[in-house]
């Protein structure tokens, strides 16, 4: 139980101290491209790239989300071959 607030504290530390890089407000004009390609790391990174998001999720089919917005996220919504159904903004 010593260790907890140590281990909180560097935690905290490690997530302040690594902000995302790159990316910003995403736009959701490109991303039509991707529908029916298989997920793939490669596939996330084009699809932030071309959007301009710095986050990404991935929901599998049937997966549940919460409803809230972010500007800098895309959200890819998977089919059960795990290819991309459909990808916004938000």
């Amino acid at each position: 139980m010593r260790f907890t607030l140590p281990l909180l504290l560097t935690v905290g530390a490690c997530a302040a101290a690594n902000p995302p890089a790159m990316g910003g407000t995403c736009r959701s004009e490109a991303l039509g491209q991707f529908i029916g390609r298989p997920a793939s790391g490669q596939l996330g990174s084009d699809m932030l790239r071309v959007s301009g998001a710095r986050i990404i999720r991935w929901v599998p089919l049937g997966g549940v989300v919460t409803m809230d917005f972010s500007p800098v996220r895309v959200t890819v919504q998977l089919d059960g071959a795990n290819r991309v159904q459909s990808a916004n903004c938000g």
